[in-house]
Parts: structure tokens; sequence; C-alpha cells
């Protein structure tokens, strides 16, 4: 292999390289970034009801912590949900080694190579693999290296919390669904005017909480679920160096879908359409990087509240509308 097409191959693995890193830190800015994720009790595998808010309905849950292991540890609740929100680490190196691969091919494009003009040979081929392997090997050493050492204070700083939400009683619902004894059946209720003024008020001070990195604000006002997503959200936006901003939220319309009772818990859903003003900005200089900070966007999303009997209502869910 000459210099110049050795040089070549070095830069189509700094590529692959550049790819596996940057890929899995894509995400969309705003709480829920227009993804689906959360419980909806035993409702979690239907559909909300369509409402005039969104005639066309909800889009399924595309993460949602299973029951068991919350109840039958409350403790460890925010700790498997947490590890539930964590993105699959295989569909992220798939995705990062097709993204290094096209890279690669365009920069042999560029260079007047052709496609894979670095990567003609079996020999060249076999090397540029067992590159990768070596890549992708050290990449999952380290992240199931830094995996280790966060679990440990992430179950540790949910669980009081986990015991509020839920409870440590035998007759708990169970949130989400999975295997275990029969769910408690859902029984319709009615919701009163003060019900709604709280979806309401949340819906502002959720995105409030979540543009100030506010966990503490975030805890009193989601499930332990929920709030693994969230702060898995926040802690890869200070990795890459970016601050989601939120203002102006203001809700348009909104309609019930679906409430009932299971057990000690209440659940109701909401279709709701709302306006905000949304940007990524970078942490070091202030500047957008993604969105624009004057322009008003309008949101209409399914979102799932649910309470202890007595206690306040905690967002539990978030769907994006079909």
């Amino acid at each position: 292999m000459s210099l110049i097409s050795l040089a070549r191959h070095g830069r189509a693995v700094a590529l692959v390289v550049g790819a596996l890193m940057l890929v899995p830190l894509a995400a969309e800015a705003r709480p829920g970034g227009g993804r689906s994720f959360g419980s909806r009790g035993t409702f979690t595998r239907s559909a909300p009801p369509p409402t005039q808010t969104i005639p066309g309905g909800a889009q399924p849950f595309q993460r949602s912590a299973p029951s068991s292991p919350s109840y039958a540890n409350p403790g460890m609740g925010a700790g498997a949900a947490a590890q539930a929100a964590r993105p699959s680490f295989a569909r992220n190196m798939m995705m990062g080694i097709g993204a290094g691969l096209l890279g690669a091919g365009l920069f042999g494009l560029l260079s007047g190579s052709g496609f894979f003009g670095g990567l003609a040979s079996l020999g060249g081929l076999l090397g540029f693999l067992l590159q990768i392997a070596l890549i992708v090997g050290a990449v999952m050493l380290a992240i199931r290296f830094f995996r280790r050492r966060s679990e440990p204070q992430l179950a540790g700083a949910g669980a009081p919390y986990a015991r509020e939400a839920y409870g440590a009683r035998p007759d708990a619902p169970r949130p989400g669904f999975g295997g275990g004894a029969a769910q408690p059946a859902a029984t319709p209720i009615q919701l009163e005017a003060a019900d709604f003024n709280a979806f309401e008020r949340l819906l502002g001070e959720i995105n409030t909480a979540y543009s100030n990195e506010d966990e503490a604000g975030l805890r009193r006002r989601v499930t332990p679920e929920m709030f693994g997503y969230f702060d898995e959200d926040l802690t890869e936006n200070a990795r890459r160096g970016v601050a989601d901003r939120v203002s102006d939220v203001k809700l348009l319309q909104g309609d019930l879908s679906q409430a009932w009772r299971e057990g000690a818990t209440d659940y109701a859903t909401v279709s709701m359409r709302f306006s905000l003003v949304n940007a990524l900005y970078d942490r070091q200089s202030g500047r957008v990087v993604e969105g624009d900070a004057n322009a008003v966007q309008e949101v209409r999303e399914f979102w799932t509240f649910q309470r202890e009997r007595g206690g306040a209502w905690l967002l539990s869910g978030i769907q994006q509308a079909a």
C-alpha cells in the first residue's frame, strides 16, 4: 500500500471515528424533543382517543420503562427508568459506521479516487474493518466504564422520590406495563376545572424547569421515569456544550382525551396545542446553534398526568400527534 493510499485510508478511518462520536449526540430540542416516551398505566400500549385538538390521534410510545422493577423495588424506580431512557448503543454504533462509510466514500469522490478508492483491495478492506472493530471495542469499553460509575449514584438519588411517587403499599398500582400480578381495573373518572388549570400550569412549569436545567423542579413535577429521560437529555446537552432554552410557552387549545383511575392512582391524558420559542445555544459563546431564537413554534402533543390519591399531578408521558 502506497503512502498516498495509506493517508487516504487513515482519513477514512478518522471519518468513521468522528461519526461514531457525533451520531449518538444528535437530539431535537425542547422537552420531549419530538419523541414519544413515558407511560399511561394499563393503557401504555393503547393509543389515547383522538380529540378535537388532535383528531389524528397519537403516536405510540417509543420508549417506556417496564413496571416490574420499580414495583418490586421502589428504591430502584428512577434507576430503572434511566436505564430504559438510554438509547441503544448498538443502534447508534450501526448508524455511526454507516455515516462513516458514507463519509469515506464522499471523501474518495472528492479526492478523485472513486467512491471507495482507498478500500478497493481485499487487504485494504480487511485492514479497514479490523480498525473499525478496534475502535468500536474501545468505545464500548469506555461507555461501560462510565455507565458503571454513574448507575449507583443515579439509583441512590432517585430512590426517595420513587417511593414517594408510587408508594410502597402492596396495592399500589404499577406504572407502565409488564409481567407479574394483574393490574388494577381502570375506572373512568370525572375531572374538575382545577385539574385542567393544573395541566396548563405544569405545561409552563416543566418547560421552564427544563430550560433552566432545574433538576429539583423537574423532580417535583414529573414521574421518576420521565425525570430519567429529561435528565439524560440535559446531561447530553452539557456534554455537547449546548443549552436548550425554551420561552414564551402558551397553551392555545386543549381537550381531555381520557381520564381514569387504577387503584389509588388517577390518570389523565390531554391533547394540547401550544406555542413556544425554542433554540439551542452554545454554552461558551451564547450563539444559537440550532433553531431560531425569534421564531414562534406551534406544537401538538398528548400529555399524560398521574397522581396518587390526594397528591399533586405529575407528568408521566408525552406522545406526538400521529
